[in-house]
């Protein structure tokens, strides 16, 4: 899918360009197929799943 010379490597390399873009939807296309999720979660164009990564609350900063 991706046209770019050289081509974008896989997903795994997170070297892809974003085609298209829906911030209010949540999501954006990569020229490789895939798409991400604005929670970091993602699906891969042979149909992989890709589980969003979160960070345990106990990890998460508190306001005083």
């Amino acid at each position: 899918m991706c046209s770019h010379q050289p081509s974008c490597p896989s997903f795994d390399n997170h070297a892809a360009h974003v085609v298209a873009a829906h911030p209010e939807q949540g999501w954006s296309l990569l020229c490789d197929g895939a798409i991400v999720f604005d929670d970091s979660g993602a699906l891969l164009p042979d149909g992989r799943v890709v589980a969003p990564h979160r960070v345990p609350a106990e990890r998460l900063a508190m306001a005083a």
